[in-house]
């Protein structure tokens, strides 16, 4: 067996045993009773050993030392998976076993504290274990060698290769011009009609939605969509698990919350199976995977094409729900654009002002500028501040998000960071394939699709986010297509 082959048939184990920590990790938020989490939480610490042992053979360490200073060092593509390779090597070899014990414990504990704390509008009762994870991330920033950056070191688990002031400056040229685009639309006379989705049966939800998933490219064969407090994907491409929520009184947050899911697990299915078990198999980073969440649920799936296609379906299959309502407030409906204070329910256009201020809090938060007993009021002022909005509770506001409760610091600016490399790949693939448009408003998906798998998926993350952008678009990452993107959308709806 070569070194690399060697290297191979390590990384497979760990990836069989991250994979069914992935699944322990679904099953607790979708399928486990509600008296067994204290069971989960012991499950989750034991496995995360186990993990991590393998992780720290030190055989890896040998056999990385020998491709390092062979003269046949691995190349091209292999060369992606040999960095990656010493990378995960070296953060955990220097994080001990109990620490990596103790976050997977603290992660599953912080989520039902989570989910209780928001059911019952109570952030006093979630506050410590916040505290906690934040503690543990600067602690691990300290053992990874990131100790006066800890904030970086969030963003690049999540993004390697971006850190905090790359992303201030892409979010303040963003912010710049996204405000008033906002303030515009919001002043505008033109209102989407709020009263139109009253009553949409569960049962039809579930069969449209799975339809409309199936048909954008979504493979049932090897995946499934379930029900959870947070809409989520996860798994691989070999068994890919979503969820998504249901409100007989906004069939779209069911809808678009699986295309979303969707997005991500035909990314997932898109990576090349054989080698899951390394770089080439796996992401390019959370902006990357965002990325194609994102332009499978705004650009394609809130386009009038999309709906000269699925109207006549969405009306057959809630006919006296959308008796009376006219195709412009339909699809106007589907666009609208207003100051909502949930970031998984607001439209596309508030939606980075949602995430900037994310951002800037987790900053502060890893600063120590802010503490996390004053998180509450200091997010009701940033929303007050940015968007004119006073979430009337702690639950509609700082609770809001599943996140931090798993310890996933520096997640959230990969949603903005996705949003503005789908925009670029957007404008590439209209003018790569011709008539675009005209596929959709037939119920075709599979151009887009396969030009994303060329261009994205093939790669895995042999490429960084900005290094991907490059390639995929001819452009460095900027927030001007995004810009240009949501004028040529939205203003001609608001005005």
């Amino acid at each position: 067996m070569t070194p690399l082959e060697a290297l191979s048939e390590k990384q497979k184990r760990i990836h069989s045993l991250e994979s069914i920590a992935g699944l322990l990790g679904w099953d607790e938020q979708t399928f486990l009773p509600p008296g067994s989490a204290d069971q989960r939480q012991n499950q989750n610490a034991t496995l995360a050993a186990v993990i991590h042992e393998a992780k720290t053979d030190p055989e890896i360490g040998k056999i990385l030392g020998l491709l390092e200073n062979s003269d046949s060092r691995p190349k091209d593509k292999q060369a992606a998976v040999l960095r990656d390779a010493r990378i995960d090597y070296d953060r955990a070899t220097k994080l001990p076993a109990a620490y990596v014990e103790k976050h997977a414990r603290l992660s599953s504990e912080a989520y039902h504290a989570w989910a209780a704390a928001r059911k019952n509008n109570d952030f006093a009762s979630y506050a410590p274990y916040l505290q906690q994870h934040l503690d543990l991330a600067k602690q691990g920033a300290e053992y990874l060698g990131w100790g006066d950056r800890p904030y970086d070191l969030q963003i690049d688990l999540h993004d390697p290769g971006m850190d905090a002031k790359t992303i201030d400056r892409l979010f303040s040229e963003l912010k710049a011009e996204l405000v008033p685009i906002v303030q515009q639309i919001i002043d505008s006379p033109v209102k989407a009609r709020t009263d139109i989705f009253k009553g949409f049966p569960v049962e039809q939800q579930k069969s449209f939605l799975e339809e409309v998933t199936a048909s954008l490219g979504f493979n049932y064969k090897r995946g499934r969509i379930d029900i959870s407090l947070h809409p989520f994907c996860s798994g691989n491409g070999a068994d890919t698990r979503m969820t998504t929520r249901f409100d007989v009184d906004n069939p779209l947050d069911s809808l678009f919350s699986s295309i979303h899911e969707t997005g991500h697990g035909m990314y997932e299915q898109g990576l090349p199976l054989d080698s899951l078990h390394n770089a080439l198999g796996k992401a390019a980073g959370m902006g990357a995977h965002e990325s194609q969440s994102r332009l499978w649920e705004n650009q394609v799936c809130r386009s009038r094409a999309f709906w000269e296609h699925y109207e006549p379906k969405f009306r057959a299959a809630f006919p006296q729900q959308l008796d009376g309502v006219a195709p412009d407030d339909l699809y106007l409906a589907i666009n609208s654009v207003s100051k909502n204070p949930i970031r998984v329910d607001s439209d596309e256009v508030t939606y980075n002002l949602h995430i900037i201020i994310r951002f800037e809090i987790e900053k502060k938060l890893f600063s120590g500028e802010l503490a996390v007993k004053d998180l509450p009021s200091y997010w009701n002022e940033q929303y007050k501040q940015l968007l004119n909005i006073e979430p009337r509770s702690d639950a509609e506001g700082v609770l809001q998000d599943v996140h931090w409760s798993a310890g996933a610091f520096g997640y959230f600016p990969s949603y903005c960071l996705g949003n503005m490399l789908a925009a670029q790949l957007w404008y590439s693939a209209n003018e790569q394939l011709p008539d675009l448009q005209q596929d959709f408003a037939q119920g075709n998906f599979s151009r887009l699709l396969e030009w994303l798998r060329t261009n994205v998926h093939a790669h895995g993350a042999r490429y960084r986010l900005m290094e991907l952008s490059e390639k995929a678009t001819g452009q460095a990452l900027s927030p001007q297509a995004l810009i240009r993107y949501l004028k040529e959308r939205y203003l001609p709806l608001y005005t």
